[in-house]
């Protein structure tokens, strides 16, 4: 049925599934206020939250009191993040007059601009300090942070670049630009990262023909990896990818495939057992409405596949079934895994659709088993959750211009998660839960 009035809530109030609590929201810092929240990483006590102004470092050692730390104010969107150690990784797809934080916005036109990943030592949460940027092609809109492995695994980590957009026009980012750009990170001197391989991941230079692709493919928007299995989930704007990332610096691509009801491939979550894999359709870019009757359940929805014999087998669609007010973008976006034994649940972020709780256990017939959303904007304005993960009993959601809010579930079909605990998340460096 259509969205009615009455099923809209107000302007700016929270809503919730009965099993869902709004535990707390903290404002965005005053340095990073004006700019809008995007992607979070975890670590230990701590959560760190990008922001096209740059971030923030939150205690969440109480997740009822949890507090702002610090922000660092270093412009450049996405800020995507990745913690390792003392290290925190920040991607950067906006092209600037120099690699500082006091860095202006100039045109990838001029060769002395600079784009790519900037990495801080987040060793003191009060202070961080910029220790390192790495230039790469076309910027860095995503990152992917992948440990070593064997003799390498306490030595190195790789961060895999995704980015696109290429111009002939552009001096750092010419097409064809048909691959990512992979960072090795010598943990002893992480002031030596420096680009080490950039793969060629779409030498037939992908689905750039399909009628409604947002954008053809060129690169990958962002990759999901797995590095205990070696493998690696690619959402490649035309294509959805999967790798065989057993050598670090060159990738693979083992499977591909294509949905002509896909817009824009977004990003990817495995299953904890890597038998099905989730992909996103930002259909709109994440600016449109989309959430409605007119868009319907399978468009700017995730895609689940089966990945049986190394090859995918489309299963269904997932799409949250709380139709949206035409003036809220919505669409899906980032989420991850509830560690839930035996079954398959993950929470994501829809933007202004706020965030879904739901049960892809059966591939063929996805349920929402939970949601946190607010109303309209009062102004008028768009927003939501950009990103909404599961870290240690709880769901942090980064929202554009609300902060970070604090969620808990109280539901039996999740309760088994509470008994899983882990000292590191980012999410699309993926690893195996079990029980503590």
């Amino acid at each position: 049925m259509p969205a009615l009035a009455t099923d809209i809530p107000p302007p700016d109030t929270v809503v919730t599934s009965p099993n869902v609590t709004h535990v707390l929201n903290i404002p965005k810092p005053a340095p990073i206020a004006a700019t809008i929240n995007t992607d979070i990483a975890f670590q230990g006590d701590y959560a760190y939250v990008g922001n096209y102004g740059g971030f923030s470092i939150y205690d969440i050692r109480n997740p009822k009191r949890a507090k702002a730390v610090s922000s660092v104010v270093c412009p450049g969107a996405q800020m995507d993040v990745s913690v390792y150690g003392d290290l925190l990784f920040t991607a950067v797809d906006s092209s600037r007059n120099d690699d500082s934080c006091a860095s202006t916005g100039q045109s990838a036109s001029i060769k002395e601009s600079w784009e790519g990943v900037r990495i801080f030592d987040v060793s003191d949460k009060a202070n961080p300090k910029y220790i390192k940027s790495v230039e790469t092609n076309c910027g860095s809109h995503t990152l992917t942070l992948v440990p070593g492995k064997g003799r390498d695994r306490n030595k190195n980590v790789y961060i895999y670049v995704s980015s696109y957009l290429p111009a002939a026009n552009f001096p750092d980012c010419l097409p064809p630009h048909d691959k990512i750009s992979i960072i090795k990170v010598p943990l002893r001197e992480p002031t030596a990262a420096a680009v080490a391989a950039t793969p060629v991941i779409f030498p037939d230079g992908g689905n750039e023909t399909q009628p409604g692709l947002l954008i053809p493919t060129s690169g990958c928007h962002d990759i999901t990896a797995y590095a205990e299995k070696d493998i690696a989930a690619g959402a490649c704007m035309g294509d959805g990818v999967l790798f065989d990332i057993s050598d670090r610096l060159n990738p693979k691509v083992t499977a591909r495939t294509t949905d002509p009801n896909f817009a824009f491939w977004h990003s990817a979550t495995f299953s904890n057992d890597a038998r099905k894999v989730i992909f996103t359709d930002e259909l709109g870019g994440g600016g449109a409405a989309t959430c409605n009757e007119a868009t319907g359940p399978n468009r700017g929805a995730d895609a689940i596949y089966d990945i049986s014999n190394g090859q995918f087998t489309f299963k269904s669609y997932f799409k949250i079934p709380r139709y949206q007010a035409d003036s809220e973008n919505c669409v899906a976006h980032n989420g991850s895994l509830i560690p839930v034994k035996g079954r398959d649940i993950m929470v994501q972020a829809w933007y202004m659709g706020g965030l879904s709780i739901w049960d892809f256990t059966d591939a063929a017939r996805p349920k929402e088993i939970g949601y946190f959303e607010r109303g309209p904007r009062a102004d008028g304005s768009g927003g939501g959750i950009w990103s909404a993960y599961y870290y240690n009993g709880y769901i942090y959601g980064a929202d554009f211009h609300e902060g970070l809010d604090v969620i808990k579930i109280d539901d039996p079909r999740t309760s088994s998660a509470r008994g899983v605990r882990t000292d590191r998340l980012n999410v699309q460096t993926q690893e195996s839960y079990r029980r503590h």
